[in-house]
């Protein structure tokens, strides 16, 4: 079995101080995250940013400034920053921190309800943004909330209308009026996949830590981080996301499973440093 991946999704577009007064919006608070969890074991960094009042943004300029810093600080990791922004940003808003060239880059796989919220991904909106990803030679980690969306994501690749094999899956489970957080709909997805990709699971809320373990046990990989859950455990908040990664960290440990490097990390997703 490879080596587990960590991914940290340290701040989304949701989430805010009022949850949890950890959550970053500041460059420096986006550094700080991003450093606590690298340096607790997660190879991988998912950036969402905000404006300093917490506001999300996919200001291009300002993903800049903010994966700039965070390469300052932690050079090794792998940085993935959102083409998702927040519920009902223009395609063209989204697409802004592909201009700055970035190694990876998530792709959302369709429309999906997403709490009150509708998230809108259509089929013209993933038509551009893989003809950007492919223009720009970003490598996708493709965004499934639903079942439905791995299928349209694979039909996609057949036709040469996103990037293909090797494939990086994320199934994000347990979004409200999503497909739920359980192992039955995990191992539903992960049997699907085409031979010679590579998987993480994200538990949203209260599903992240049976997630995680389920992650760790079939073999993919897995992201924790204030985007997804704010909590250790039922009722006591985690003062950073270096202290979800450590639970990742410590269950990888108790379940047998080594945890990726940075580089190992690259060379498993098949990036070039």
């Amino acid at each position: 079995m490879e080596k587990l991946i960590i991914t940290a999704a340290i701040c989304g577009a949701e989430v805010t101080k009022e949850h949890n007064p950890a959550v970053p919006y500041t460059v420096e608070e986006m550094v700080r995250e991003a450093k606590s969890a690298y340096d607790a074991g997660a190879a991988v960094i998912h950036v969402h940013v905000r404006h300093d009042d917490g506001t999300p943004t996919q200001d291009r300029e300002r993903f800049r400034v903010v994966l700039d810093a965070i390469k300052a600080a932690v050079p090794d990791a792998i940085l993935i920053p959102s083409t998702g922004g927040a519920t009902g940003m223009t395609p063209e808003e989204r697409l802004q921190p592909t201009e700055l060239m970035p190694e990876m880059a998530t792709l959302d796989c369709g429309t999906c309800n997403f709490g009150d919220d509708i998230f809108v991904n259509d089929m013209p909106t993933m038509r551009a943004f893989g003809k950007r990803m492919i223009e720009n030679n970003i490598k996708p980690e493709y965004e499934c909330f639903e079942i439905g969306h791995l299928d349209t994501v694979l039909d996609m690749a057949n036709k040469g209308l996103v990037p293909g094999a090797p494939m990086q899956f994320n199934f994000v489970l347990g979004v409200a009026g999503c497909t739920p957080a359980t192992v039955e709909n995990l191992a539903f997805l992960v049997n699907k996949i085409p031979a010679g990709s590579t998987w993480t699971v994200t538990g949203v809320g209260r599903g992240a830590w049976p997630m995680a373990a389920a992650g760790i046990v079939m073999g993919g990989n897995v992201r924790v981080g204030f985007e997804d859950n704010i909590y250790l455990e039922r009722g006591r908040k985690a003062k950073s996301n270096g202290e979800l990664v450590e639970k990742v960290v410590a269950l990888a440990k108790l379940l047998g499973r080594e945890v990726a490097t940075a580089d190992e990390a690259r060379e498993i997703l098949g990036l070039k440093k």
